[in-house]
């Protein structure tokens, strides 16, 4: 990166850690340091959501995914609108009205001990493995773009966000996250800009639009029912819609910003307006993907967006093999570029026949590219058994480093700490304020001050940034890291879901007969993911009704102890 780069990131990164740092200003016990006494505007709340929810990997992978998958990623989100209504109906008035730090606490009252601290266990295994991800998932890609030490890299990366979060709690993770949005959507707006600006002269937004829709990139709606299929509209609807739930309705990194709003009314606003918000946001993330697809049609792409790792196979053995390959690549990007252009003309003229006889040139070449890339991917493999050949998120950093005007690059390095933050620092409140309520207060130190309950809170914070830096020192290969964050929470989110329906619904239904409902039906969840009988995104509805039949079957075997409805 050029010296302005180098001040954007910097001076960008500084501003971020004093902001925070300053708005974290009167943290006096466990109520403003989790909950900020409950004073925060809708508005606040729903950036706080966004925030958390859109990593790193959701600006880094979400590009590459479109890329490489076209944009029916979007469908993932189709069940989230209306999970937020029923969030708003059932679990924020009761949320509210019980004065819970964390969504646990409930199941305590609702059922009992052992219930909360399964279901807080549960949250601490996923997202705590989850943020190690977050960290590690950047770290990697810049450490191999800019040629950082990956190992220094996941310890800046999460070690600055560690000093605001500390030191100022719930309220430093909301108004550093609203601050950090604001130039995230700044930076991925020039960053679509310039990719339409860089293209050729007689190419504007229309026709990168139209060339990508027939290039199969715009393919937005899927309709055709695939129990294995990832990504279609009834996956989407009704896989989406129970990880939605469970998500914004049980994971406490969620379920934490919306319980520190004003009132009831404030935290349904900023859920419903999330709602509304977060398909069109992931809808143009997407398409940022879809027209840096027509860029490298344009213009010639890698064959492996990895650079780092092109470079280090070309001093082994297999280097000359893969520089024919090369070579044979870069023949076929020069043909693609003449076939781009004439289906560009034939757009232009509308001339159906003209239009589909350039498609089907442009796609052959295409198809023979992806044959010559696969040869390329073995002979990596072959070099090193060990590397990642998924190069899904380094497509969109490629283009950023490599096309982007010097400063801008800085603030798109930027954007990747800032989201990362955004997301990381929200979950290492979460994972604090679930280990201080439902652990050690609950089991170990009940009756402690204030004064030693924030300084605990501040420990355990610290506690589990140095684990999730940890865990993301030791992640290995990921592939598509937007995809392996969703999977992993899809292992958990459905069966947790369940535990918090029945303790709504199905009041005969007591905590025993929960419990082991919730473990068994979390060993079937597993065993269905590791036989690929299904996408993982129907984990999450399997998970939830595994446990809510299994709850119901094991009530009548079980004796009802006296317990708390709610």
């Amino acid at each position: 990166m050029s010296p302005l780069d180098w001040l954007v990131l910097t001076g960008t990164l500084t501003i971020i850690i004093f902001y925070g740092v300053w708005k974290s200003r009167g943290q006096r016990n466990m109520e403003s340091y989790f909950l900020d006494n409950q004073s925060m505007p809708w508005y606040i709340i729903l950036l706080s959501i966004i925030g958390t929810q859109a990593s790193a990997i959701t600006f880094i992978s979400a590009p590459g995914q479109a890329y490489t998958d076209g944009m029916r990623f979007v469908q993932y989100y189709f069940g989230l609108p209306l999970a937020m209504v029923v969030l708003c109906i059932t679990f924020v008035p009761i949320f509210h009205k019980l004065k819970v730090y964390t969504a646990y606490e409930f199941l305590e009252q609702r059922f009992d001990l052992k219930t909360r601290t399964l279901t807080s266990s549960l949250f601490l295994i996923q997202r705590g493995l989850s943020t190690g991800i977050s960290i590690c998932a950047p770290s990697i890609i810049l450490s191999s773009l800019l040629g950082w030490n990956l190992y220094w890299t996941n310890m800046i990366m999460g070690g600055l966000l560690i000093i605001y979060t500390v030191v100022g709690g719930t309220r430093a993770v909301a108004y550093t996250q609203t601050f950090q949005l604001v130039i995230i959507f700044g930076g991925m707006f020039l960053a679509g800009w310039m990719v339409v600006h860089l293209l050729p002269e007689d190419v504007g937004f229309k026709q990168a639009l139209q060339v990508s829709g027939k290039m199969d990139k715009l393919n937005v709606i899927v309709t055709k029912f695939d129990w294995k299929d990832k990504y279609n509209v009834w996956s989407g609807l009704i896989g989406g819609f129970f990880l939605a739930l469970s998500y914004f309705g049980t994971d406490q990194s969620q379920v934490g910003r919306y319980l520190t709003a004003k009132s009831v009314k404030e935290s349904r606003l900023g859920l419903l307006m999330n709602g509304l918000v977060k398909v069109p946001m992931q809808f143009l993330i997407l398409l940022i993907g879809a027209l840096v697809f027509v860029f490298y049609l344009y213009f010639r792409a890698p064959i492996f967006f990895n650079e780092a790792q092109l470079a280090r196979v070309h001093k082994t053995e297999q280097g000359p093999a893969l520089q024919k390959l090369e070579d044979k690549y870069h023949d076929l990007g020069t043909l693609k570029q003449q076939q781009v252009k004439q289906l560009a003309a034939a757009l232009e003229t509308d001339n159906s026949a003209q239009i589909a006889a350039a498609k089907k040139a442009l796609q052959q070449t295409d198809d023979q590219s992806q044959g010559v890339r696969t040869e390329a991917l073995s002979l990596i493999k072959a070099s090193d058994p060990t590397a990642d050949t998924n190069d899904t998120n380094y497509i969109f950093l490629h283009f950023v480093v490599n096309s982007l005007p010097k400063g801008l690059v800085g603030l798109l390095i930027a954007i990747i700490f800032l989201a990362a933050w955004g997301s990381i620092a929200a979950a290492l409140n979460s994972l604090a304020s679930t280990t201080v309520i439902d652990v050690y207060k609950r089991l170990y130190n009940e009756h402690a001050s204030d004064e030693h309950y924030l300084k605990i809170s501040k420990l355990w914070t610290l506690i589990w940034g140095v684990f999730c830096i940890v865990v993301a020192q030791f992640a290995g290969s990921l592939g598509s890291l937007i995809e392996v964050v969703n999977v992993l929470g899809s292992w958990f989110y459905g069966v947790t879901l369940g535990i918090f329906l029945v303790a709504f619904y199905m009041k005969r239904v007591g905590g025993t007969a929960t419990f082991w409902a919730a473990i068994i039906g979390e060993v079937m969840v597993l065993i269905i993911y590791w036989t690929g009988i299904v996408s993982f995104l129907w984990l999450n509805a399997i998970g939830c009704m595994l446990v809510l039949l299994l709850a119901w079957i094991f009530q009548y075997f079980v004796p009802v102890k006296k317990e708390q409805l709610v």
